[in-house]
């Protein structure tokens, strides 16, 4: 009886298969299959169910002690030269396969509640299904060279959902500088594969570490070049994954639709990076120095991310800082050498974060209602407060995703982040005090989100505060954005539903992870599962455990006495003493500014001097010698007149213009 893994390549396929049927279709027959969303709908979320389906049996096999299977073909041969492309299952790909179905169809099904009245509903889910079906067929890849074919596909998948609303300014230059950014990183990845490959012969992932190992210890590669070719790799998870300084594309991305946000942050594209450095683990566990880059480029990611979404007044764009916060907690494990711990935040993030950006999406549905559709006005929290009455499920879920992602027990996220933290403190305790206080910081934005949103008086209909976002956003309020027509009301339960399912592993998942019996790691790694069964002690994980509940329950206590109790006034207590810092946070560290004025402007003034050296030297080249060629045609058509004695009178008179100038020379006349 073949297995679940022999039929793993259909998990990537199925998606295709719907979004390329679809996408013929609005090709085809446009009106028609715009008509037809239900059915639209209904195909695509049975395909992306199905891939969930053996998705599921892969992993219930990998539980089951199954061993990995790879199946591979010839796809190109030249004499002793063969690329293989298939695809493998492994217990790291299982976990990764069943994580993004699982969110894929969670945010699916939420889109047909939040997307019903977009007129490109169509559109959206076969974007969808295509960006699904990139990340699936990334996730099984064999080898680096498929993985970037992939790779590249979902980059395309995220500019096409990024850019969804293309006749949004800002939709359109978020996309845009999705794509730009994420060039760079993906240049760098490229110019490492074929650094690799040319170092070992090999893209496939055990084969370049045991052939980079080899050729340097024989001194074929130097050892400076084997680090810079890991470090170029690496250039592609710091873009795909959001780490400094190719972070920038990621809060900006919130202009798309929020299940695209949801997936985006969740499962896909930011968790493409993670995924690649833990495969990645055989070649950089050789070289500590690219460990030590990993980690301090993701802790300093950690704790940028963190202070910035400390005065974030946009409900995405907090999530949003968030997300490349808690990606750095990824990188800092990667970097210290526990991929196991690092995936597991990775899981258990996924559905928090999620749930997160989907009640964001809820609250943002029922605002627009009362606000209109402007997001300076949808999505700002000094226009909410009180939803927690009218959107009751938004709000419980909400709220334990901010438990969860805070760190607090028995929650998902106290178990990954604690793990991280431990890791780190044995590793590189400097690393781990930034990793500590940021988990403080952590828990306080959260439960300012919360309490922002759902606590306290509804201020949406404030008319004056309107008026005062939108012109300091250089907007001005028109009559569709000033109506107060609609009620705040709980979303559909299409929307509501896949809240209450995520609700189940963001308090429950974590629970696999506990470290004296960690199933989780007993699935991708058993010899570490059984080495930190056997060295656990209650001794040093309570105090480091009961230190990081402690700062996260600072951050959740300031948060309540400044939010929810009023009994503090932060505006006055810190931003009025320290403008100039508060500035620096509300500014993004000003490193969007630092690259408008670096590489926007900087790039457009370089091509306007280009466009000068064009027009004045190559053009005044091409314009001289056309010149010259015009007027010395001019001039000889008049020594042309077919008369023999003419030319011969013309020869007699060069030969003695030759002999005077010869002559006044000195040189020999013959």
């Amino acid at each position: 009886m073949p297995s679940a893994a022999d039929s793993a390549w259909l998990i990537p396929v199925l998606p295709l298969i719907g979004a390329l049927i679809t996408g013929l279709g609005l090709i085809s027959f446009n009106r028609t299959i715009n008509r037809l969303r239900k059915p639209v709908a209904l195909l695509l979320i049975s395909c992306v169910g199905a891939a969930a389906v053996i998705s599921y049996a892969v992993l219930f096999e990998q539980l089951g002690g199954a061993p990995p299977v790879e199946h591979l073909f010839v796809w190109a041969s030249a004499g002793d030269f063969s690329l293989p492309m298939g695809y493998v299952v492994d217990p790291l790909a299982a976990v990764m396969l069943a994580l993004v179905t699982t969110v894929a169809l969670l945010v699916m099904i939420y889109s047909h509640g939040y997307m019903a009245h977009d007129k490109s509903y169509v559109r959206f889910f076969t974007y969808l299904a295509i960006f699904s079906s990139s990340m699936l067929g990334l996730v099984v890849s064999p080898n680096l060279l498929e993985i970037y074919v992939f790779w590249e596909l979902v980059g395309m998948s995220s500019y096409l959902l990024v850019g969804f609303w293309y006749d949004r300014d800002g939709a359109a230059h978020a996309a845009q500088k999705a794509f730009v950014v994420n060039r760079v990183g993906d240049f760098g990845l490229l110019l490492g594969i074929l650094g690799l490959f040319w170092a070992t012969g090999s893209f496939g992932f055990q084969g370049i570490a045991d052939g980079l190992s080899t050729a340097v210890s024989s001194g074929v590669v130097p050892g400076w070049a084997a680090l810079a070719l890991c470090l170029f790799v690496f250039m592609g998870p710091m873009a795909k994954s959001a780490q400094f300084p190719l972070h920038v594309w990621l809060p900006d991305a919130m202009e798309g639709p929020t299940p695209i946000s949801a997936l985006i942050h969740a499962a896909t594209m930011v968790a493409a990076g993670v995924f690649l450095v833990a495969r990645l683990e055989p070649l950089y566990s050789q070289f500590p120095a690219v460990g030590v880059f990993i980690a301090v480029i993701g802790t300093l990611t950690c704790f940028l991310g963190a202070t910035i979404a400390l005065t974030q007044m946009d409900l995405k764009k907090g999530l949003a800082y968030s997300t490349v916060s808690q990606l750095g907690y990824m990188m800092l494990a990667m970097g210290c050498g526990a991929p196991v711990a690092g995936m597991f935040h990775l899981v258990t993030h996924a559905f928090f974060k999620a749930m997160l950006f989907l009640g964001s999406g809820s609250v943002i549905h029922a605002m627009e209602d009362v606000v209109g559709h402007e997001p300076v006005l949808a999505q700002d929290m000094r226009l909410m407060g009180g939803l927690r009455k009218k959107m009751p499920i938004t709000a419980i879920t909400f709220l334990i995703g901010c438990v969860a992602i805070s760190g607090i027990p028995p929650l998902a996220g106290f178990w990954s982040k604690d793990e991280i933290l431990g890791q780190a403190f044995q590793t590189f305790p400097l690393l781990w005090v930034v990793g500590f206080l940021t988990a403080g910081m952590t828990a306080f934005y959260m439960f300012r989100l919360y309490f922002l949103t759902f606590e306290g008086s509804f201020r949406g209909h404030d008319e004056a505060l309107q008026a005062r976002l939108m012109e300091a956003a250089g907007k001005s309020v028109d009559a569709e954005h000033a109506h107060h027509a609609g009620t705040l009301h709980e979303s559909p339960w299409s929307m509501t539903t896949p809240l209450l399912v995520l609700a189940v592993p963001s308090i429950l998942i974590g629970l696999l992870g506990t470290p004296w019996n960690s199933r989780f790691a007993a699935l991708l790694n058993p010899e570490e599962a059984v080495e930190m069964a056997e060295h656990f002690s209650w001794g040093e994980f309570l105090p480091l455990a009961g230190a990081s509940v402690a700062i996260s329950a600072a951050g959740i206590t300031v948060a309540v006495l400044a939010y929810a109790l009023k009994r503090i006034d932060l505006g006055q207590l810190v931003a009025a003493r320290f403008p100039s810092v508060n500035a620096f946070l509300a500014n993004k560290w000003y490193l969007d500014a630092i690259n408008e004025k670096l590489f926007v402007r900087g790039s457009r003034k370089t091509a306007r001097e280009v466009l000068e050296v064009d027009a004045k030297v190559v053009d005044g080249v091409v314009n001289l010698t056309g010149l010259l060629t015009l007027g010395s045609g001019e001039g000889l058509k008049y020594f042309e007149t077919g008369r023999a004695q003419f030319y011969a009178l013309i020869v007699f008179g060069g030969v003695i213009a030759l002999v005077v100038l010869f002559g006044v020379l000195g040189g020999p006349i013959a």
